[in-house]
């Protein structure tokens, strides 16, 4: 079903394969099977190596906790620099970074020269590339695919994932078993290649910069300013978290459960974990039908109540079969989840800003996933693998309560494309891109009659204006004319005053044409723009002559 706007309001595509009828789409997504099954046959071979070369329960957990970390810790910086640069290049660089360190990998395993903290150190590496590459590749959806088949891609990217996941690790257990880890990391090695060659093919068409690129911290400063203005943003960001955190101790724990609860090897491992994987297909198959039938909210509670039930199997259950159908549930809740908090900030988020907000969910999300798996790795070798089991089970439970003050918003999307209304005024001082601060005055005439609306409207309106870049944001009121109001705010420069602009969504036009319907002038509010001086010799950014050029 193709999607279709009404009233702001975008209609998404309930078709799962949709997506790819888009040849861009389809070549990355079947190259990116290739990639992800040597990435879970690696991670077969380096979490049962690691039980090989340790006995510690902590030192097997931090495996996870190694790939998961840089995902944290450097995902806002690749989020910004998703948004700012080339995304292809930034994926480009991100998988051949990958494949030279699984080269080398690969090259210390053969020769037997592997330690836990080497291992670690590898995998580490690992996640710093994937860190790299991920808000790339998740921005990039919305560049390959129409916004009406954004939903059915982002469901696709985890059929993709957990068709890989159904097979790869029972593979790799294979591997692992009939011929070592070193082999298992090599087969990962050359998965990168098909990728990569998917990558040099594609040739997106990249925009006419209008403004010179923000500077990196800035561009974090201004994702992060987004977030903390977007409460529904937040609250997927606080699910996401609790989820990650809750939900990292079956896969952190996994080789433990395996090797101790159900007395098996790398090939019960790989079983356990294509189990996972089935159970995820499963999930992303039912994805498109459980959002029609139920709210955002109680398929997010269900995936908690699922990954708990799972959890208690797992630490109970003496046999494999019963933990591996235990495993399935838990599969789908992953997908089901993840894939509706990824969405969910894919479609409230407009496409200027995408990458940093994709990245900060993946910064609290793996946060967790990290933390969680330092947590029960701990409690694991302190307590039991099973008891540390039960524990997680009890904060996934808790993670349905918090629901009850934090609940999903609705599965749908304001339309976030660009309203493009904003034309550079022409203004009778020359000044350059720096020049600054910028203060901007709207001057509204109001009724009494209608002062309870447009107090509210200025809220809402106080919240755009922020979230797009605003600074020092007031409202005025005339103390001679009470009718008149004064809504005020700056930028640091000219650039940015353009930048917040051109930022300005077709949601954000409700807001305006309704604060326009309110004002009772004869004209239309008169917009004041003024630049900030102070009484001594004029700055050297100041001319008269001069043209403006944007990217000086």
């Amino acid at each position: 079903m193709q999607g279709n706007r009404t009233g702001g309001i975008v209609a998404y595509s309930s078709t799962t394969l949709a997506p790819l009828r888009h040849e861009t789409y389809r070549t990355i997504w079947f190259a990116s099977i290739a990639s992800n099954f040597g990435g879970l046959i690696q991670a077969v071979g380096a979490a049962w190596m690691m039980t090989t070369i340790t006995s510690s329960g902590d030192m097997v957990a931090l495996v996870q906790t190694s790939i998961a970390l840089p995902i944290m810790l450097f995902s806002l910086v690749s989020g910004a620099l998703a948004d700012s640069f080339d995304r292809r290049r930034v994926m480009l660089a991100a998988q051949c970074f990958m494949l030279a360190v699984s080269a080398l990998l690969s090259i210390c395993a053969y020769l037997g020269w592997l330690s836990p903290w080497l291992l670690l150190f590898f995998t580490f590496l690992i996640g710093c590339g994937t860190a790299l590459n991920n808000p790339s590749w998740q921005a990039s959806v919305g560049d390959m695919v129409p916004r009406t088949d954004l939903p059915a891609a982002v469901t696709l990217n985890s059929v993709g994932f957990n068709i890989t996941r159904s097979v790869g690790p029972a593979l790799g257990g294979v591997i692992v078993a009939a011929a070592g880890a070193a082999a298992a990391f090599a087969v990962n090695t050359l998965s990168y290649f098909a990728l990569i060659y998917a990558l040099l093919r594609w040739k997106p068409v990249v925009a006419a910069a209008t403004l010179p690129r923000e500077a990196l911290g800035s561009a974090i400063f201004a994702g992060l300013r987004y977030i903390s203005m977007s409460p529904n943003l937040q609250k997927v960001l606080l699910r996401g978290f609790i989820f990650g955190i809750g939900a990292s101790s079956v896969l952190a724990l996994l080789p433990i459960v395996a090797l101790e609860l159900v007395t098996g090897g790398p090939l019960t491992y790989g079983l356990m974990l294509g189990s996972f994987g089935i159970g995820a297909i499963g999930g992303a198959v039912l994805n498109a039908r459980l959002r029609e039938q139920f709210t955002s909210e109680t398929i997010v509670r269900l995936s908690f109540a699922g990954f708990a039930l799972s959890a208690i199997v797992a630490a109970l259950s003496p046999v494999a079969a019963l933990t591996c159908a235990g495993l399935i549930v838990s599969g789908a809740c992953w997908v089901l989840a993840l894939s509706l908090f990824n969405t969910i900030v894919q479609l409230s988020t407009p496409r200027w800003v995408v990458g940093r907000a994709l990245s900060l969910y993946q910064t609290v999300t793996f946060g967790g996933i990290a933390g969680g798996s330092w947590l029960w790795g701990i409690a694991a070798d302190r307590y039991g693998v099973a008891d540390a089991l039960l524990f997680s089970a009890v904060v996934m439970l808790l993670g349905i309560v918090v629901g009850l003050r934090f609940s999903m918003p609705a599965f749908a999307s304001l339309n976030l494309d660009p309203l493009n209304r904003f034309t550079e005024p022409s203004l009778g001082l020359d000044i350059t891109p720096r020049s600054g601060p910028i203060v901007v005055q709207v001057d509204y005439e109001i009724g009494d009659d209608d002062l309870p609306e447009f107090l509210m409207l200025m809220g809402e309106r106080r919240r755009i204006r922020i979230r797009d870049g605003a600074r020092n944001w007031a409202l005025m009121r005339d103390l001679e004319k009470p009718g008149s109001w004064t809504e005020t705010y700056h930028t640091p420069t000219w650039v940015e005053y353009i930048r917040h602009n051109q930022r300005r969504t077709q949601a954000d036009a409700e807001n305006t044409d309704r604060l326009r319907a309110l004002h009772c002038g004869e004209a239309a509010p008169s917009v004041h723009r003024l630049i900030e001086r102070q009484a001594i010799p004029p700055n050297d950014d100041v001319f008269y002559k001069a043209p403006i050029d944007l990217h000086h």
